[in-house]
């Protein structure tokens, strides 16, 4: 397996000034190559790949000893590898017939990671293995930073990155090998229904709350919002906004994080098959504004379902489940969600006028009434159960 670790830097002064630096001098050098690639192909009809801008990284980092020079010469590839990705990202939607998006410059504030693609290369996990009670990670460029270790990582440290949030700096370690840690078998099976009221239903019956972190911080964040937008642009009270708002942003995000983990390890520990419904929730939560020719038909109340659908966290909780199953030996099926509410998970029958309401369901063929979330994840477990027995059978 591979797994991720975050942890926090403890960063010096000068060290912090370094680890603000380094980023900004790979964005230069982001911009440079994508400057580079833009003025070839207007100009010469060229088109400039990833082995060329790396091979004139030798010069660059010669003519600029004090800047460019200083930093890890792999890190300096990765983020051209970064732009290569960006290209290849764009040429692939051009070919499925998408919104391309051709890859823009970063601005200020636009490039808060490095990565560092091999241990040892450039960097360094715990690189004063003698001190008794401290962790540190060599960077180069920005010496030995102190690491808040708060657990034990497992398998071999394949990639280090430095990310920045907010005024914070975290190391991010990619781990290879890591191994499995199985759960004991409990021979329970259940399908999960996803929604709004709850954040998951299972069909037992059981309820996972929804705590709706981002409704519970929307008045500060409303009033954070229209702080920010008195301020004037470029003011140093502007750039304390800025990160006021974002600071709140990101306190939702873990709380959502959070939930999401202690969630996942609740399906986790109680079944040994979790079948779920393989949701598109791009799709769902696209805008119903339309077009001016043909504008859309109860956008605000679409953009509120949107924005429920959202701080419900409905991709990072399934995100979330499918690492923790692989690790605790669970099997995870997703399922085509289409009629799952709908249908009756006692006869079979399914029509609009099946859910009364958004909690109550009621069979205009038998007669069955349930809870509609219940009867959902119920049709999905049956539907992931009669996958597996044809996948097994195959």
């Amino acid at each position: 397996m591979r797994r991720s670790y975050r942890f926090l830097l403890r960063p010096t002064s000068k060290q912090a000034a370094a680890l603000v630096a380094c980023p900004e001098d790979h964005r230069a050098l982001y911009n440079a190559a994508l400057e580079h690639r833009r003025t070839a192909y207007a100009k010469a009809g060229v088109r400039v790949r990833y082995g060329d801008q790396s091979a004139e990284l030798k010069h660059i980092r010669a003519d600029d000893p004090g800047g460019q020079g200083r930093w890890s010469f792999s890190s300096q590839q990765a983020t051209l590898r970064r732009l290569d990705r960006a290209f290849r990202a764009f040429f692939d939607r051009v070919k499925a017939g998408r919104t391309p998006g051709f890859p823009r410059f970063k601005g200020p504030g636009r490039f808060d990671s490095v990565e560092w693609p091999k241990d040892g290369d450039g960097c360094r996990w715990d690189s004063q293995p003698e001190h008794p009670t401290a962790t540190y990670v060599r960077l180069q460029g920005v010496g030995h930073v102190r690491v808040h270790q708060h657990r034990p990582i497992r398998g071999r440290v394949k990639t280090i990155s430095a990310k920045r949030e907010g005024s914070c700096w975290y190391v991010v370690l990619s781990c290879d090998d890591v191994p499995a840690e199985p759960l004991p078998a409990t021979g329970a099976t259940a399908g999960i229904d996803m929604g709004v009221a709850s954040l998951v239903t299972t069909s037992d019956g059981a309820h996972l709350a929804n705590p709706r972190h981002l409704a519970t911080t929307s008045g500060r964040l409303a009033e954070a919002q229209r702080v920010l937008d008195r301020k004037k642009r470029g003011s140093k009270r502007r750039r304390k906004a800025v990160a006021r708002v974002a600071a709140l942003h990101g306190k939702v995000r873990r709380q959502r994080l959070d939930h999401a983990h202690k969630a996942a390890l609740v399906l986790v520990r109680g079944y040994d098959v979790i079948v779920h419904e393989d949701l598109r929730i791009r799709n769902m939560t696209r805008s119903a504004s339309g077009t001016i020719d043909q504008p859309g038909r109860n956008v605000a109340a679409k953009s509120g379902l949107n924005r429920s659908i959202l701080d419900a966290g409905w991709g990072v909780f399934l995100t979330v489940l499918a690492y923790k199953a692989e690790s605790a030996g669970r099997e995870l099926i997703a399922v085509n969600p289409a009629g799952t509410s709908r249908t009756c998970s006692r006869c079979g029958h399914g029509a609009k006028e099946n859910r009364v309401s958004q909690a109550v369901f009621r069979c205009q063929g038998c007669g069955h009434a349930a809870h509609a979330d219940v009867n959902a994840a119920t049709n999905v477990l049956r539907a992931g159960l009669a996958l597996r027995q044809a996948a097994e059978a195959a």
